[in-house]
């Protein structure tokens, strides 16, 4: 076996190729020098390493932090926002609830996560869920833009503990302290974008909320550092603002990457712990200088896991896959591979046409053959949020499309389509945006359906549709009482229209042989 010793090895070499910054052997007393390092993480939505286990996995993670921590007692593990949602595992019922992030607050706190923040899609939950997760949690939250709104006016969520209710600080220090006594505090700072307007949630400017967060820490701490989920862009304006943050800890982009912006760094890892950060801090009390050495770290296959995590992760991942067996037999099955990468991410399901999209509305009119003149799904059903590349597994579709449902198939006039269309279209940045198979966009707002201007006259069309899209959820006035809805089929239970995600697996599998 060679895997445990190429992860001792790498790790060897990871922490030796800091060793300028740590302290001589004999140097006794405080010497004015304190070494931290960070593990961080961002976007993580998934608990069980994906793609058939090539990459990914929070009890691999598990494993290189603590080795990380047995040479190096002041390592930090972070996470910059996105975890709770969305995930496969979150839509499942355990007891007639769905999970709603669950069990990854129960891996987080079994991996001793230190800091946390807020990133959009934590308020994917309705408020009573994400109160239970935080109440769950065991690691310490931070927000300096994010509250509460309630009856009383806006406060800052807070967490349920043994010793009582404590609110979610918009500042935070730590105090950190090395063998040879000395002593540094450090101060966060957090702020969150507002792409997710919920009713109970508030979101303060990033920027008023960073520098007014910034100048408080100021009076209490030696050394500052950023945890944010803002765009890259926001990161670095907020660099350009507060010039003596060393490392600004990101999240919200799902692809990694180490932006140097005067004297900061931005860094953000891959989505799904392909990759992590582990940053090197060394900090001078004297003259107030900083190293910075950031490591971008593989999460594969070679990695062991850490046993007591993966116990978790394995009890989740059962319950998981007695649920998908009920629609697809075999979930790790390899169905397709993906070059391009297929985009599933919110920004363009809920804007553009994909290849994403694309696939699983071709499959949706597969699965009733030629009677079909076309498809539709509204954006908002994609809910990975990330990109697929390579070998795409059935497990994977599912991680798409977690809430499944029925494809319809149903007549409606010309007239309605056309409406529905336009709908869709003035809808872009929200889940009523349309993804549409075999409907493209003509000139001067038109609509071509198979290559053919569509037609509003006499004129209907038969077209598969999410069942979802028919309740008048997205589209109000696109229900089955809509008199321009002529017929509607419902597939019987063995079909394949019966469940999206395996119309879209027999699909994918029937175009690879």
């Amino acid at each position: 076996m060679t895997i445990r010793p190429i992860l001792i090895i790498s790790l060897f070499l990871l922490i030796i190729s800091c060793k300028s910054t740590q302290k001589p052997a004999n140097v006794t007393g405080d010497d004015g020098m304190i070494t931290l390092k960070f593990v961080q993480l961002n976007d993580v939505y998934e608990i069980a390493p994906l793609s058939g286990g090539k990459y990914g996995g929070m009890a691999r993670v598990a494993h290189v932090v603590d080795s990380i921590r047995k040479g190096h007692p002041n390592t930090y593990l972070v996470l910059a926002g996105d975890f709770l949602n969305p995930s496969l595992l979150g839509t499942v019922k355990v007891d007639g609830e769905r999970l709603r992030g669950k069990q990854m607050i129960e891996v987080m706190n079994a991996m001793n996560f230190d800091l946390v923040t807020f990133g959009n899609h934590e308020f994917d939950l309705d408020e009573e869920d994400l109160q239970k997760r935080l109440n769950e949690s065991n690691f310490q939250w931070l927000s300096s833009n994010v509250s509460k709104k309630t009856e009383a006016g806006n406060k800052p969520f807070s967490v349920a503990r043994d010793i009582g209710v404590l609110p979610i600080p918009s500042e935070y220090n730590l105090t950190v302290t090395d063998t040879d006594g000395t002593m540094a505090t450090l101060g966060f700072y957090s702020v969150c974008l507002d792409s997710n307007p919920r009713d109970y949630v508030v979101y303060d400017d990033i920027y008023e909320s960073a520098q007014n967060t910034y100048n408080k820490l100021k009076t209490n701490s030696d050394l500052i550092i950023g945890l944010t989920h803002v765009k890259v862009e926001d990161d670095i304006a907020i660099a350009q603002m507060l010039k003596d943050v060393p490392l600004i800890m990101g999240g919200h982009e799902h692809n990694n990457m180490l932006v140097p912006e005067g004297n900061s760094v931005i860094a953000k890892a891959d989505a799904n712990a392909k990759t992590i950060y582990i940053h090197t801090l060394t900090f001078n009390k004297e003259t107030k200088e900083t190293s910075l050495d950031s490591k971008l770290f593989p999460i594969d296959e070679k990695i062991a896991s850490k046993p007591e995590v993966e116990a978790i992760v394995n009890r989740w991942n059962a319950v998981l896959e007695s649920e998908i067996k009920q629609v697809i037999p075999n979930p790790h099955e390899v169905i397709y591979y993906a070059d391009p990468p297929l985009d599933g991410t919110d920004s363009a399901s809920r804007g553009i046409q994909t290849n994403m999209g694309e696939i699983i509305t071709a499959a949706m009119a597969a699965s009733y053959g030629e009677e079909i003149s076309a498809a539709i799904v509204n954006g908002g059903s994609i809910r990975i949020d990330d990109m697929i590349a390579g070998d795409v597994t059935s497990i994977d579709i599912f991680r798409v499309l977690p809430f499944g449902g029925m494809v319809l198939k149903v007549d409606m006039t010309g007239e309605l389509l056309k409406k529905v269309l336009d709908f869709g279209k003035s809808k872009r940045g929200t889940g009523a945006y349309l993804q549409r198979y075999n409907i493209r966009e003509g000139s001067r707002g038109s609509w071509m359906i198979d290559g053919q201007p569509l037609e509003t006259g006499n004129r209907y069309y038969t077209i598969a549709i999410s069942d979802f899209l028919l309740l008048g959820y997205d589209i109000p006035f696109l229900t089955a009482e809509n008199p321009g809805i002529l017929k509607v089929y419902t597939p019987k239970e063995g079909e394949m229209a019966y469940d999206v995600r395996k119309a879209v697996i027999l699909n994918l599998k029937s175009n690879q042989q």
